[in-house]
């Protein structure tokens, strides 16, 4: 189990559910995606920088065994380090990665860079210039506590970084055109810088400065966005960079800042809280830099000594008497965990006397990581408002947190509802005496058969109570009359107190009844969301004798056929086909075939009557050809006849036949070309 990142989650859950599977927005994803993300190639991630981002993510999310990288960078770092034509970025992200891997560097290695790197921030004129090589200095000091690393001119060097800083609490890169303009990326830096600045420091630094440092720490949370859902983030404009890589860099900033400097840092909970709902509503970033940028941030959030931002997570929960439930608060922490004080303060909504627990701690079990609270034996059904706050000092751990504000959530307590003294009674209309009276019970296990004319009432009455004797009134009460031809009749019944009574008085109701005799089935309707046994139950019926309709009476509504049988069985289609018309015999029909056949025969006797022969066939090869496509297309056209007649519909047809028609008025014409020539020949000779 990983070790870092203490955000909390508190989820709101009833006994039944306790056990459900613990939301963890870094869990198992988080780590598959990390190994996909920071492949390595051939044991090397390409650059430093690369190498420390996969480092460090793997050391966040307690993979780091996962890869062994020691030895191959190990050697990288030693030579980077020795070289002199490494730049200040070179050996900061080569340090950063020794301060994780721990390679056997020569001490004498560290303080020949320390020399060089002092030097250069004398000499430096940039925020990146700055910031390379002072915190290269703060990660040589902490390879061995008992160098003596340190920065002559801090207050010099203090002046020349704060000169960049803007009064909307931005900062420029440089003091020159080109990096000129303010930057919220940039911020972060110059907060990390300045950490390293104050930590390196000879003598005492002035508090005075510091001061103004956290002055313009207060100026750069004017400058936050929020996406209206309580996720706070920095935006940057003028950079190639993210909402997600700006909101990193100023974390990073703040919770190193604030880690150096003494006194408290004075930060906005409820910004604090909604950074870190920047970063876990992300979910896991597609490249390896924003997963990077997303858990170091997170765990730098985590490990702030500013505020420790506890995100509480309180769903609507259902509690029942019936069952004995407990409320139990289930604590899930993204990586790590904790158990700040807790406490909690139940409203009950609508009464009069409201508070029913006022700021009551809960129980902590350090075993399954739930807070308990047993609710109080004077707690009765109803909706309630659980108000959770969580002590934000917490001085046996030394540890400050941030939670935006009280959690508060709503609380169903559920329980089984009594219903009483429940009777239906059939009055008369002018005196109001019982005429028939009779009990029930709304379980539904009697049926009542009432009848009543047009001059007698109907009064149903009843009573319900609480677990606790309490009167209880429900959202719904209603009382159904439902016709024999299905029109339903919905009336509301009222509560006068301790008792629901209805009474139907028949004589108006005749125009709403269309003058309806008949039977009536005799519904009723008790349901809440507090109450378990919420119910739609039959209590008989009534034989209504209803005056006849006048002619300009009202006439019921047609009822609206049931959706249902749209798609049911359709009755079914029986058709008789028309009787076949009669055909003449078979023999007739040969016949006529015969007589069809006619023609071609006589062509054919025309043929050899004419004496019709193969004679005058050109003999040589090129008209041979020509005379043989001739009589070849001819057959195909007569070929197609007999398609058209068995097959073919006419537009085929016709299409087949053009092309063939312009073969035939080709290959013919050159036919007939040699027969012309040679009568021609034949003429002159």
């Amino acid at each position: 189990m990983a070790r870092n990142l203490a955000f909390l989650v508190l989820l709101l859950l009833p006994l039944s559910i306790s056990e459900a599977t613990t939301f963890r927005p870094i869990a198992d994803s988080h780590r598959s995606a990390a190994l996909e993300l920071f492949s390595s190639v051939d044991g090397s991630y390409g650059s430093l920088e690369e190498t420390y981002q996969a480092l460090r993510t793997f050391q966040i999310l307690g993979i780091e065994e996962n890869v062994d990288l020691s030895k191959s960078t190990c050697a990288l770092i030693d030579e980077k380090l020795r070289s002199s034509s490494s730049s200040t970025k070179d050996l900061f992200y080569a340090l950063r990665v020794n301060s994780i891997l721990k390679c056997d560097v020569n001490a004498e290695v560290f303080e020949d860079i320390a020399s060089k790197l002092q030097v250069v921030v004398k000499d430096a004129s940039s925020l990146l210039d700055f910031y390379h090589s002072i915190r290269s200095l703060v990660l040589i000091k902490g390879e061995n506590s008992k160098s003596n690393v340190h920065l002559a001119d801090a207050d010099g060097i203090f002046h020349s970084i704060k000169a960049l800083s803007q009064s909307d609490g931005r900062w420029r890169y440089s003091s020159s055109s080109n990096g000129a303009e303010p930057s919220t990326y940039a911020a972060g830096l110059a907060l990390e810088t300045i950490a390293g600045v104050v930590s390196l420091a000879s003598s005492e630094f002035d508090q005075s400065m510091i001061g103004k440092v956290k002055n313009d720490i207060a100026k750069i949370f004017d400058n936050i966005e929020s996406y209206g859902d309580g996720a706070f983030y920095f935006d940057e404009k003028l950079e190639n960079q993210g909402p997600l890589s700006t909101t990193s860099s100023v974390v990073r900033g703040i919770t190193t800042f604030a880690d150096i400097v003494s006194g408290k840092l004075n930060l906005p909970g409820d910004k604090i809280v909604g950074l870190g709902k920047f970063f876990l509503g992300i979910g896991i970033p597609g490249t390896a830099r924003d997963l990077f940028d997303q858990l170091d941030s997170l765990a730098c959030l985590e490990n702030n000594s500013a505020a420790i931002p506890l995100i509480l997570s309180l769903p609507a929960t259902v509690l029942s008497l019936t069952q004995k439930d407990q409320m139990k608060v289930k604590v899930n922490t993204v990586l790590g965990s904790t158990s700040p004080p807790l406490t909690v303060k139940l409203v009950q909504l609508g009464s009069r006397d409201t508070s029913l627990v006022e700021n009551q701690e809960l129980k902590f079990d350090p075993e399954s990581s739930v807070y308990s609270f047993v609710l109080p034996k004077t707690v009765d059904v109803g909706k309630y408002i659980c108000i959770f706050e969580v002590v934000l000092h917490d001085p046996e751990h030394d540890k400050i947190y941030a939670t935006g504000g009280q959690s508060q959530a709503p609380i169903f307590v559920t329980g089984l509802i009594r219903i009483d003294n429940a009777e239906i009674a059939v009055l008369d209309g002018d005196l109001g005496s019982i005429e028939t009276k009779q009990k029930l019970d709304l379980s539904g296990k009697t049926a009542v058969s009432l009848s009543a004319n047009h001059l007698q009432k109907l009064q149903l009455s009843f009573q319900m109570a609480s677990p606790l004797g309490n009167v209880f009134n429900p959202n719904q009460v209603f009382l159904k009359l439902i016709h024999e031809t299905k029109i339903e009749h919905i009336f509301v019944v009222g509560n006068t107190g301790k008792q629901f009574q209805i009474t139907l008085d028949f004589l108006g109701l005749v125009e709403k009844f269309y003058c309806l005799s008949g039977r009536y089935d005799i519904q009723i309707t008790i349901g809440d969301i507090v109450m378990e046994n919420s119910f739609l139950g039959a209590l008989g019926h009534v034989e209504l004798d209803l005056p006849e309709a006048p002619e300009k009476a009202t006439r019921p509504p047609p009822q609206p056929a049931d959706p249902y049988m749209r798609y049911g069985p359709k009755q079914e289609i029986t058709h008789i086909f028309r009787a076949p018309e009669k055909r003449p015999p078979k023999e007739l029909s040969l016949a006529f075939l015969g007589l069809t056949l006619l023609p071609l025969v006589g062509f054919l006797a025309g043929l050899l009557h004419l004496g019709a022969n193969l004679k005058n066939f050109p003999s040589s090869a090129v008209s041979a050809t020509f005379a043989t496509l001739f009589h070849v297309g001819i057959a195909a056209v007569l070929l197609l006849y007999v398609l058209f007649w068995l097959k073919l519909d006419l537009f085929t047809t016709l299409k087949v036949f053009g092309f063939l028609g312009g073969f035939l008025l080709f290959v013919g014409h050159r036919t007939l070309s040699h027969i012309a020539s040679k009568s021609d020949k034949l003429k002159s000779a």
